[in-house]
């Protein structure tokens, strides 16, 4: 299979995502797409996918010119996309889920034929080394199985070309690391594969060839054999960029953040967080590092008023705030970067210079009394967005209409702003380009050597290293291993996320 766009031009008001790209890949390739947040690539892709119809341009397969009116017809042509969320009934085994949509039935009143999907998934598994049990609850999978389960369900439907969006954003390193030699094993096979990552040594370990989009257009292609991250990550910002975050040694001082016997419930009822102590002082960053689904996420809603603690005592900066509200205690200078944005950061019909003051709206300088200040919001806005580099065609576009990074930015310019005493970030960087990543690490240092403590959650081992002056490793709700210093090692650290003791966190 060969797969060609030619000349893909796609607009929408205001902004160009893509003009006049010209993009292959073929069967037995790995084509990894490069590029800032709003360059094009997911954009560019969904047309691909037939998600959307470029006003300009061709694809061509094989050769041939074809159109794709939905994505049941880039499917039908056995082009398969594996979204960043995972696109799984989670109360459905990975067989009913895998046969959604594409049902096998038997007999004449067609009735489900589960038996012989649970052959052909077994069958999947074992050629393509994709071990996933069919009969499983998606529920109740690791993340990396479930990511397994999306690949299979693209190879299940006969998918020659496989667009994987950012497909290791939640995996521990081990998971990583058996993704990759997935992707390469289905490369051998002969399938083509696009990969759009963020993650510059994957690119390096896994691609055949390398694009880069800047701005809605390819500005290079390379290959890993002749070129590096460094120049790969000027390639897509269009400067210099450095790797790695400035950061001198920490000088914590007084505690400002203090857990106490901290336990709290998931939605289902079962306990999430179990009795955690901890404290996170001023002038320090404490990363948080594990597998998502830990009971991190419930431990980040207890701290900021979003869930109330079953037992234990949270206090800030002194201050006994064990479930106070949100607003309290963005008051007392707490900032929180939410994991889940678009859910729980942002309102997506609302403007950008609305999202940018969602939890300051009423508060002197944006409102007299009941009477809102439109021309302060629109130019903190406008300002935050020129600092933060959040790239919209006006601060009066609806934030839900921004690329994924640009939410992201968007969320981190209102809450970095306050967060004068203490920084709860989750994810801070998820969906980031390169040279945004290094912005916001940067700005977090600052926060921190500003004299506010910053707690970071985070699945990637990189970002935990970059930032962390001390590192807690969660599983099943506690804290398995407190590293700091010299003993914070990569290998340690992601032993631990894997579930297993070392001496080094002992």
């Amino acid at each position: 299979m060969k797969v060609e766009l030619r000349g893909i031009t796609k607009r929408f008001p205001g902004v160009t995502a893509n003009e006049d790209v010209d993009l292959s890949v073929s069967s037995g390739e790995v084509l990894a797409l490069l590029g800032e947040n709003g360059a094009g690539k997911s954009t560019l892709m969904n047309v691909l996918y037939g998600l959307y119809h470029a006003e300009e341009g061709e694809i061509l397969l094989d050769g041939e010119p074809v159109t794709f009116e939905s994505p049941a017809d880039a499917l039908a042509a056995g082009i398969g996309m594996v979204h960043q969320h995972f696109m799984l009934v989670p109360v459905f085994t990975v067989n009913e889920n895998l046969m959604l949509g594409n049902e096998v039935t038997r007999g004449p009143l067609g009735k489900l034929d589960f038996e012989a999907s649970r052959e052909r998934i077994v069958e999947l598994s074992r050629r393509y080394n994709l071990a996933v049990d069919p009969d499983a609850l998606v529920e109740n999978l690791p993340v990396g199985v479930q990511q397994r389960a999306e690949i299979l369900k693209a190879l299940y439907r006969d998918a020659d070309l496989l667009i994987l969006d950012e497909p290791t954003a939640v995996l521990t390193p081990s998971e990583v690391t058996e993704l990759e030699g997935i992707i390469s094993a289905l490369a051998e096979a002969g399938k083509a594969i696009i990969l759009i990552t963020h993650k510059l040594g994957e690119v390096m370990r896994v691609a055949s060839r390398i694009a880069v989009l800047r701005r809605g257009r390819v500005v290079g292609e390379t290959r890993p054999e002749d070129t590096d991250e460094q120049h790969l990550a000027e390639m897509m910002v269009g400067h210099a960029v450095k790797l790695v975050v400035d950061k001198t040694e920490a000088a914590p001082a007084e505690v400002v953040l203090s857990v106490d016997g901290l336990s709290v419930r998931d939605d289902r009822g079962f306990v999430a967080v179990d009795d955690l102590d901890f404290e996170v002082r001023s002038g320090e960053i404490l990363a948080i590092a594990g597998v998502q689904g830990n009971g991190q996420t419930e431990l980040v809603e207890s701290l900021c008023g979003l869930r109330t603690p079953l037992t234990g005592v949270v206090t800030l900066d002194g201050a006994d705030v064990t479930g106070a509200p949100p607003g309290d205690l963005f008051r007392l200078g707490l900032g929180h970067v939410p994991e889940d944005r678009q859910n729980d950061g942002l309102v997506g019909p609302f403007p950008v210079a609305d999202n940018m003051v969602l939890n300051t709206f009423n508060w002197e300088g944006f409102a007299s009394g009941p009477v809102r200040d439109r021309d302060a919001v629109h130019d903190n806005a406008t300002r935050l967005s020129e600092e933060f580099d959040v790239r919209t065609p006006s601060v009066d576009t609806p934030a839900g209409t921004l690329s994924g990074g640009n939410q992201q930015k968007v969320i981190v310019a209102r809450e970095f702003t306050h967060a004068q005493r203490l920084l709860i970030a989750a994810q801070p960087t998820r969906g980031l380009d390169v040279g945004s990543i290094q912005y916001i690490h940067a700005r977090i240092v600052a926060i921190r050597d500003a004299g506010a403590a910053v707690l970071v959650v985070s699945a990637e081992l990189d970002e935990v290293l970059a930032l962390a002056d001390r590192v807690a490793v969660m599983s099943e709700g506690r804290f398995v291993g407190m590293l700091e210093g010299d003993r914070i090692d990569r290998n340690t650290i992601g032993l631990l996320m894997a579930g297993h003791a070392t001496e080094e966190a002992r």
